[in-house]
């Protein structure tokens, strides 16, 4: 009962951070001890009670046993050797890889660790094992806020449409922008028959390997497709989201669009650029656009890493600490 009646406090905090603003990291978080919160009491429940509520758990924690420890990392390595076939040997299309040996390799650790090898190897494996837990709690928060943050939000009324760059092949749109160039064209289409003429932004700046800044690119599609050129700004300066959201918001106030804004991108990267948004202290929405399926664990990956990076300090003292809590009862 504890455990359902902690819950509400986190429950409450998640609320209250929703309607402030949706784009709060924390809210990820007290989404995330919610859940566990919820989680554990179900589990007291269930433990308490005879019969096939039992049996149900107990099966479901075996289930839930063998998806993380096995299927999940097995499924990591497959799509791992997919994104090197088809994307090529980058460091960022090695994540999935990597993130597939890291938990065989904590389901080594914790065999390992049940040995009883000695105090000392114990408290190591142990400690890297709550590193191991606070980062996975971490990521899956984070992924499950990003698909509610995704799901919610207007998808109509906007004064201008940002789009997001995302690289050319050469001087051609690729299928991952062509995805966010669709979204902003459906977006733009579904103004136009309300009646309102918003902005079309294409921001996105030349890359060493492309022959032409995105931007022009970018908006050669659209006119293509029938958006008028006078409707098309381009920002071909850009070459971080920090600098698309920027550069595109200087833009538009200089034409006077100072009304609602939404800026597209892929599904998998629009809680990062609703996060910097906040930073960068723009009232933005962000919309995302369909990702091959292939491409999403490598992509939520680096997304992850790349929150993770922002804020490395007071997750290394996090970390530090639970560490800590671990640390001083085990070796006591």
């Amino acid at each position: 009962m504890i455990f359902g009646i902690a819950a509400v406090v986190p429950a409450l905090f998640f609320v209250i951070g929703m309607v402030r603003d949706r784009r709060r990291i924390s809210n990820a978080v007290w989404l995330g001890v919610t859940l566990v919160l919820l989680l554990l009491w179900l589990v007291f429940r269930a433990a308490e009670a005879e019969g096939w509520a039992a049996v149900a758990v107990g099966y479901a924690f075996v289930a839930v046993a063998v998806g993380l420890g096995l299927v999940l990392p097995l499924a990591l390595l497959a799509n791992g050797v997919v994104m090197l076939k088809r994307e090529g040997l980058k460091p960022a299309n090695l994540l999935s890889l990597l993130a597939g040996l890291a938990i065989f390799g904590v389901g080594f650790a914790f065999a390992f660790a049940t040995a009883r090898t000695g105090p000392l190897v114990d408290a190591v494996i142990g400690a890297l094992l709550v590193v191991a837990a606070y980062v996975a709690f971490l990521f899956v928060s984070l992924l499950l806020y990003s698909v509610v943050y995704g799901s919610v939000g207007r998808r109509s009324g906007f004064d201008a449409i940002v789009v997001l760059g995302a690289g050319l092949i050469g001087d051609r749109v690729p299928p991952l922008l062509a995805s966010r160039l669709d979204r902003a064209l459906g977006l733009y289409r579904r103004e136009v028959d309300a009646g309102r003429a918003p902005l079309v932004v294409v921001s996105g700046g030349q890359g060493a390997d492309e022959a032409v800044p995105e931007a022009v690119a970018m908006a050669e599609y659209l006119e293509r497709r029938g958006v008028p050129g006078e409707a098309v700004v381009l920002e071909d300066r850009a070459t971080t989201t920090e600098q698309n959201l920027a550069y595109s918001a200087v833009l538009l106030a200089e034409r006077g669009r100072t009304g609602r804004t939404v800026a597209v991108t892929n599904n998998f990267h629009v809680f990062r650029a609703a996060v910097v948004a906040r930073r960068l202290r723009l009232r933005t929405q962000i919309i995302g656009a369909r990702t091959a399926r292939y491409f999403l664990p490598s992509a939520f990956l680096r997304e992850f890493v790349a929150l993770l990076a922002q804020n490395p300090v007071a997750h290394a003292l996090s970390c530090g600490l639970l560490v800590l809590l671990y640390l001083v009862p085990t070796l006591a």
